[in-house]
């Protein structure tokens, strides 16, 4: 499947911006189920904070036709689990228990690219910013293996595989599953307890928010039980927005590693990643904005948080018609929603 990010997925016509610097301007439940109708959309999730506080989280819709979606309804979220996986690995940096420009070959090499030199040049630096020469999943690729398309660090390409090589290594040095380590680290210490890395006993059917097409039908439902550091995460709006919340806090993060996260790695004219984020910068009102999006067949995602008003929203969507419904949620929700999707296309 393919995983794009905010750059990437936030396009669309205009319409007028809300207004106000310090809040996160929701339209009420009666707009959002006429958006969600407009769009053809099932179930939509949303999470605000204001002042790194949790202002609300609903959940309106169906998990499916004729079957209410309930606050805890659990989302699969795409590429928002790499987020999750980025700040564990940037909390291990600050703690000294990981090294930011360590070469990963010192714990993996992928059997693919165990022949190029290239390898002992990779780093965590490379797969947190999106530099490192791999395309997104190996089978894209022209040879159907792991390839580096160019040197670690010249040039910005997103790459799932990337957090995948890191997950790898990740579990060597620590000698746990990265599930585990993400529990450890991450999970345990936010009291997020209802997000998952693959079908377990958390996981039923029963508050499951299906997948479905731009038709409205639903897409089977694909029970993984592995864990991937760039997809297939599940959790609920309560939760990933308390995730939101620990990042604008700073929680785990040294001085250091949280200015090196916000500042743009890449030297593309055109890229914005910072260390697990796109940034954007100079906003109106002197605003930046962290960003991430996910999109798999039925399951459109997006967390934005704006560090300098202690804002943030996230949004899941479980349609291929989510993100146009997204789009407009954010130009209502956020005084700088315009300028920003302006500035992702």
């Amino acid at each position: 499947m393919r995983r794009f990010h905010f750059l990437l997925l936030l396009l669309g016509p205009a319409i007028s911006p809300a207004v106000g610097q310090s809040v996160v301007n929701l339209p009420n439940d009666s707009v959002l189920t006429a958006l969600m109708q407009k769009h053809k959309v099932l179930a939509l999730g949303i999470g605000t904070i204001e002042n790194n506080e949790l202002k609300n989280a609903k959940v309106l819709g169906e998990l499916k036709s004729g079957v209410p979606a309930p606050i805890n309804t659990i989302f699969q979220v795409a590429s928002l689990t790499k987020p999750i996986v980025e700040m564990t690995a940037l909390r291990l940096v600050s703690k000294g228990l990981w090294l930011l420009d360590e070469p990963l070959s010192k714990y993996w090499v992928d059997p693919d690219v165990k022949n190029d030199p290239r390898n002992k040049l990779l780093t965590t630096r490379h797969v947190l910013s999106h530099q490192t020469g791999f395309v997104n999943w190996r089978w894209l690729h022209s040879t159907g293996k792991l390839t580096f398309d160019f040197e670690p660090g010249t040039k910005t390409q997103y790459s799932g595989e990337g957090l995948e090589y890191l997950r790898h290594a990740l579990e060597v040095k620590f000698k746990m599953p990265l599930a585990a380590i993400v529990d450890k680290y991450l999970f345990k210490p936010d009291g997020m307890k209802d997000t998952h890395f693959f079908w377990d006993g958390g996981v039923t059917e029963d508050r499951y928010a299906i997948a479905h097409n731009k038709e409205n039908k639903p897409y089977e439902i694909r029970k993984n039980k592995e864990t991937s550091a760039a997809d297939w995460l599940m959790t609920t709006v309560s939760d990933y927005t308390t995730f939101g919340i620990n990042v604008l806090m700073k929680k785990g993060l040294s001085d250091k590693i949280w200015q090196e996260m916000i500042h743009i790695q890449s030297k593309d004219l055109n890229a914005k990643f910072g260390l697990g984020w796109e940034v954007f910068n100079n906003l109106k009102g002197k605003e930046f904005a962290l960003a991430h999006s996910g999109s798999d067949p039925g399951v459109r995602t997006v967390i934005i948080l704006l560090p300098e008003s202690k804002r943030g929203l996230v949004i899941f969507t479980n349609s291929d018609n989510g993100m146009a419904l997204i789009m407009d949620i954010i130009r209502e929700a956020l005084d700088i929603g315009e300028e920003l999707l302006e500035r992702a296309k």
